[in-house]
């Protein structure tokens, strides 16, 4: 039933969001350490999506995700009108999430964050922390390890808060939920944007990784392999050519 996997999906991005911010809120409240506040939140996040993906996945796939959606979207596993209702869902679940975490520490409910993340390191880290997000969850299916989803998911994304300066959102929804409590996870409205922008060029370069090291595309990397290899000397030679061209009107 679509209504099922739907609400599955609602309710799945509302407890991860609403663990992420919460747990951020609750880490200030016990420490001022940061490195301390930081274990409490990643630890916190990792243990709920491991109990989320576990119990959800039946039902929706867990996904949480828009990007998990779309690449399924892209091999042909979903259909339109069921890609945008879960996407459209997943949206609703992290703003629900975020709501309800910021009133049950009594703060407004939807407060724009303060905090501006920006910087080139931080849209690397989000390229990086998405990139391995949907390699690990593709290559495992891939595999035909899908019960063990859970567990990599979670050590990937409790790992990523600590080897990537942005604390790995690797979540476009989760993003943009995030940007609408100031707290210790929030995320200032004008950073959003380049944080998605990352994370699409994360999930394209997940995609192509899991892809390549595929065990179904053993009798294609050949092929693909001298497809991208024409489309980059094509470049190359273009590009060459500007310049000869640029140097021959400077001689002139």
């Amino acid at each position: 039933m679509k209504l099922r996997k739907v609400g599955s999906e609602v309710l799945g991005s509302a407890v991860l969001v609403m663990t992420v911010v919460g747990s951020g809120e609750m880490a200030t409240n016990l420490s001022d350490d940061t490195g301390v506040q930081l274990l409490i939140n990643s630890l916190s996040t990792a243990a709920i999506l491991y109990a989320l993906i576990t119990l959800l996945a039946d039902i929706s796939g867990a996904h949480f995700n828009p990007l998990v959606t779309l690449v399924l979207a892209y091999k042909r596993e979903m259909k339109i009108a069921e890609t945008l209702q879960f996407i459209v869902a997943q949206f609703i679940g992290t703003l629900i999430g975020a709501g309800l975490a910021n009133l049950v520490f009594d703060l407004p409910v939807f407060t724009a964050s303060t905090k501006v993340r920006s910087g080139s390191h931080l849209f690397l880290s989000e390229i990086i922390a998405t990139a391995g997000l949907i390699f690990i969850i593709f290559a495992a299916i891939d595999q035909k390890r899908e019960k063990k989803i859970p567990t990599l998911v979670a050590c990937w994304i409790g790992a990523a808060y600590f080897f990537t300066s942005s604390t790995s959102f690797a979540n476009p929804a989760v993003t943009f939920a995030r940007g609408w409590s100031d707290t210790f996870a929030g995320i200032a409205p004008e950073s959003i944007a380049p944080f998605m922008a990352a994370q699409l060029i994360g999930a394209v370069l997940g995609l192509l990784i899991s892809q390549s090291l595929s065990v179904k595309s053993k009798g294609k990397k050949w092929a693909n392999h001298q497809y991208f290899s024409s489309v980059f000397t094509t470049l190359v030679v273009h590009k060459w050519r500007q310049a000869l061209c640029a140097s021959s009107d400077r001689v002139a």
